[in-house]
């Protein structure tokens, strides 16, 4: 006997008819593309499966509401209600993030990103700088290359690949490098860059 699976629209028709099952087949049969889909936006399980959970409470809100026109693209519908989900998601998180040190006016090598700075801002930032040059003096010449025409001379990887006749990711290898040694050595030696 060759049983056929009901389409999305019966599904619907049925759910709207009283048959509350139909609307959990309808759900577990797109549950997989929708929580992936949620998934590689978010990069993170927990807070997927939270937005999985929004994006289906949402449409079975928007059809028990009678608001959902059935055009025969359910998965397309229940996706676009998945997406903006997530971007509801990335504008909360942006908006409520608190400013750790980095963002309240410096970045690793000590330089000032915003806000007009007071004589003793000046110093200290003379200071911070001076140690972060004595900390990239320490460095591998290779690194210290790239920290230097990335921060100093405000070139672009493409730039210092180029200058330093090596391929894109050789450069950001360096930096990446680089920044893990500093932040090393700034633990070693207990440096408060604030």
């Amino acid at each position: 006997m060759n049983v056929t699976a009901l389409s999305d629209r019966v599904l619907l028709n049925n759910y709207l008819s009283g048959d509350r099952s139909a609307i959990s087949e309808l759900i577990e049969r797109h549950a997989k593309r929708v929580r992936s889909y949620i998934g590689m936006m978010v990069k993170d399980d927990d807070i997927a499966d939270d937005i999985f959970q929004e994006t289906f409470i949402k449409a079975v809100q928007v059809i028990d509401e009678g608001r959902y026109v059935d055009s025969g693209k359910f998965l397309s519908w229940v996706l676009r209600i998945a997406h903006n989900r997530v971007l509801d998601h990335f504008r909360r998180e942006k908006s409520s993030r608190q400013l750790n040190e980095s963002e309240a006016g410096y970045d690793v090598i000590g330089t000032m990103r915003f806000s007009e700075p007071t004589t003793e801002d000046q110093i200290v930032h003379s200071e911070i700088e001076g140690a972060i040059r004595e900390l990239i003096a320490l460095l591998p010449d290779e690194q210290q290359e790239v920290v230097r025409l990335r921060y100093y001379d405000k070139l672009s990887f493409a730039e210092i690949a180029e200058h330093t006749d090596v391929s894109i990711n050789t450069a950001l290898g360096r930096m990446r490098y680089a920044l893990i040694n500093l932040r090393r050595m700034i633990q070693e030696k207990n440096l408060v860059l604030s």
